[in-house]
């Protein structure tokens, strides 16, 4: 006799509609409060930015070039940021993944540090840089791609102007520096001049002593010959 091997789900189902009372009849709410077992504090959280003025955020798609692949490979997307030091003047690119902040670009905008259109794409620039994203100084090659060929050209733009600045900072630092070491050499020049001269006038002063006791001396030996 043949049996169907097909069971019936519809048991199932009645059960599951009987018990669904019962389950909610459980999750009532009876108003009782219950105190949190571990009561915990508020912490500051600090990114690192807080002495910094922002001078440019970005949304983009940060790569970078792997010389043992031969390829680009993606570091992350979020947005890339030019922060300016309130003390020092620096500034730091610094580029964050947008889901897990974590950080995917960051060192300084040298005057050296040049950055140059992507060939064949407009919206997309890259450069050279060194740096400590992964908590190791290491030379990278980046590239960045933007939504809009706008944000490009308003990307390279102002990185060129704080590279600029930059050089022209470090210029002025040497010029005050090399003053600063005319200004003590000078000084010391001086302090030279006077302490010789006083040596030479010293000395003159010593051989007149001298020359005046022996005239002294020679006065008392004439008038103890004539006695």
């Amino acid at each position: 006799m043949a049996t169907d091997a097909k069971a019936d789900p519809e048991p199932h189902c009645r059960e599951d509609d009987d018990s669904a009372p019962a389950a909610a009849a459980d999750d009532e709410d009876t108003g009782a409060q219950v105190a949190p077992i571990v009561k915990l504090e508020e912490v500051a959280v600090t990114t690192g930015e807080e002495d910094e003025d922002p001078i440019l955020d970005l949304k983009a798609k940060l790569y970078r070039f792997d010389k043992e692949g031969n390829q680009w490979k993606e570091r992350g997307v979020g947005t890339v940021k030019l922060l300016k030091h309130k003390v020092n003047g620096k500034v730091r690119l610094v580029m964050r993944q947008s889901k897990t902040l974590k950080i995917c670009a960051n060192h300084f905008v040298i005057p050296t540090m040049t950055v140059q259109e992507h060939s064949g794409n407009d919206k997309s620039c890259v450069w050279h840089a060194a740096d400590f994203a992964d908590g190791n100084l290491k030379e990278e090659m980046f590239c960045i791609r933007f939504a809009s060929v706008e944000n490009c050209k308003i990307f390279m733009e102002t990185v060129q102007d704080v590279a600029e600045s930059q050089g022209k900072k470090e210029e002025n630092k040497d010029a005050t520096v090399t003053a600063d070491l005319l200004d003590k050499l000078s000084v010391g020049e001086s302090k030279s001049d006077g302490k010789a001269e006083d040596t030479v006038v010293a000395s003159d002063t010593k051989e007149a002593v001298k020359d005046e006791a022996k005239a002294e001396e020679d006065k008392t030996d004439e008038a103890a010959s004539k006695a």
